[in-house]
């Protein structure tokens, strides 16, 4: 492999900014939306194909359809920035992205590579281009880099796509509101004038955030804890549906001293696992509907996921960005204890439920127009 642009190479990443930014305050802005799913650097020279993720660990061997497809849909030479992902289509018909079928794709055994690929195949859309043919283009500005990347790619239909741009700050409005029905994670925002740069944070993200009252279940030890001074790593957190407290996820942003006091703080809850909503899964060994704590998965072999069980008598309010399935996608940010819910009290209908939108219109428009505004 002999291109312009060799790996390693490290992605442009966002820094996060509330609310949709003026375009007049930062130069002109493109605006697309932001996919959840695996960041992947393409490198393709010929029949050549390098998949690197955003860390530069290769992601080749993992998603062989994807590789066979790129092979026959994108330019002969080129370098892209883009993402991963997985979408399937529920009984309602909308299809969806799901990141947790992307996640099962990462797997040591080749036959379960292939057989995944065939049951979940992935696909791959494209935002920026940092090299085609014999030339560069890191140093170009982006709105140069886009209007290369929609003539290059122009006509693809999948599994290969190439994302929807806007330079309308009402558009973008619309896509935030919209596209989170589809599994999509907001808008990013790109400096029309600004070159690739790589590992800095020169692109704009706008990530829904939500709040919630949660029930504190359980917590998991710092990696730092030690017997002289426990620390708290993480709350498990907890909400009720028909009665059973399923896990929705934890909250673990907390500085060193306040994981000293937190963990003092709930000692006295703490209580055997036999006597804990949680008791009857503590012998499952494998990941399963209900999210359960301490249980593995093929994402989490070999760390340590055992618990310290709570009675669920705390609550506190966390901030969250959005929900996959029943859980939390990311970490939610703790923000304060609420001692005047009931812990009962705390279910799924106090969630914001977004607007289903179906994911295949969001790829059939990029198929249609090579990425065109819309």
């Amino acid at each position: 492999m002999d291109l312009p642009v060799m790996p390693p190479v490290q992605p442009m990443l966002a820094k996060s900014v509330a609310g949709i930014p003026d375009p007049a305050k930062h130069g002109g802005l493109s605006f697309e939306p932001k996919w959840d799913g695996f960041r992947c650097l393409v490198f393709k020279d010929g029949d050549e194909v390098e998949l690197a993720s955003r860390n530069t660990k290769p992601l080749t061997r993992y998603f062989p359809e994807v590789v066979a497809a790129m092979r026959e849909q994108l330019p002969q030479r080129c370098v892209l920035d883009g993402e991963l992902f997985v979408a399937q289509t529920p009984d309602d018909g909308a299809q969806r992205l799901q990141f947790e079928v992307l996640q099962e794709r990462i797997h040591p055994a080749k036959s379960r590579v292939d057989l995944l690929a065939e049951q979940t195949p992935a696909g791959f859309v494209a935002f920026d281009l940092l090299a085609l043919g014999d030339a560069s283009y890191v140093d170009r500005p982006f709105a140069e880099r886009r209007a290369a990347l929609e003539e290059a790619l122009a006509g693809l239909d999948g599994p290969c796509y190439l994302t929807r741009t806007t330079t309308d700050p009402a558009v973008a409005e619309q896509w935030f509101a919209e596209f989170e029905g589809a599994g999509l994670d907001g808008v990013v925002a790109k400096p029309l004038g600004a070159p690739y740069q790589q590992n800095a944070r020169t692109m704009l993200k706008i990530k829904h955030e939500r709040t919630a009252d949660v029930v504190v279940a359980g917590y998991r030890e710092h990696k730092t804890s030690t017997p002289e001074r426990p620390l708290l790593g993480s709350f498990l957190l907890g909400l009720y549906a028909d009665g059973e407290l399923q896990h929705v996820g934890v909250s673990a942003s907390f500085t060193e001293k306040r994981r000293a006091e937190l963990w003092q703080e709930v000692q006295p809850l703490v209580c055997p696992i036999e006597e804990h909503p949680w008791g009857k899964w503590q012998e499952w060994a494998i990941a399963n509907p209900d999210r359960v704590p301490g249980t593995q998965s093929r994402w989490s072999q070999g760390k340590d996921l055992s618990f310290t069980p709570l009675r669920p008598e705390l609550v506190l309010e966390v901030k969250y960005d959005h929900m996959e399935g029943r859980r939390f996608r990311h970490t939610a940010h703790f923000k304060r204890w609420r001692p005047d819910r009931d812990p009962t009290s705390c279910g799924y209908d106090q969630l914001e439920e977004p607007v289903s939108y179906d994911l295949a219109r969001i790829l059939g428009v990029d198929a249609r127009s090579g990425g065109s505004n819309a």
